[in-house]
């Protein structure tokens, strides 16, 4: 009898880690449609959406954060950051009381157009998630939590290398 339920649970888990993949796979297509609606490459795209982010959950992003957060190296941040300045999407300034931290902002435009394009979808995920207790929410947000936590812990063991 304890076989044929843990047969189940495990293939309630593959559905689970299948539907997350898709999502993600999702996630990705959107942001691709975004960077080419702004007519910037993927990796601008994406760089502008994790400063304009951190700057929504109060917490700017420095260029090293930046780096780590879109995996790049800290060369290839600055070119991408030199593109992204001189075009007026983001702006790098000195906020913090020791002047060598530098702090990243999105360009006054950026959210704007942000809000334009993800506006309506999150509207629909909005929706899509009102019919669920907070309670449940709160359990499911836990449960990201735990795989991101063991994806970081992952990444962090297999290091920068290929």
């Amino acid at each position: 009898m304890a076989e044929p339920m843990r047969d189940s649970v495990a293939a309630q888990r593959e559905r689970l880690m299948e539907g997350l993949r898709i999502y993600g796979g999702h996630y990705a297509e959107l942001s691709r449609r975004f960077a080419a609606w702004l007519g910037l490459h993927s990796t601008d795209a994406t760089a502008v959406l994790e400063i304009a982010a951190a700057e929504e959950r109060g917490t700017p992003l420095s260029p090293a954060r930046l780096s780590e957060r879109i995996s790049l190296s800290t060369g290839a941040t600055t070119a991408l950051l030199n593109r992204l300045e001189a075009a007026g999407h983001v702006t790098r300034s000195r906020e913090h009381a020791d002047r060598r931290v530098i702090t990243l902002r999105s360009g006054p435009h950026i959210q704007e157009r942000a809000d334009e394009f993800f506006g309506p979808l999150a509207g629909r995920l909005d929706a899509a998630m009102s019919h669920y207790p907070p309670e449940l929410l709160e359990r499911f947000e836990s449960f990201v939590t735990d795989l991101n936590a063991t994806m970081d812990a992952h990444l962090a063991e297999q290091g920068t290398g290929a």
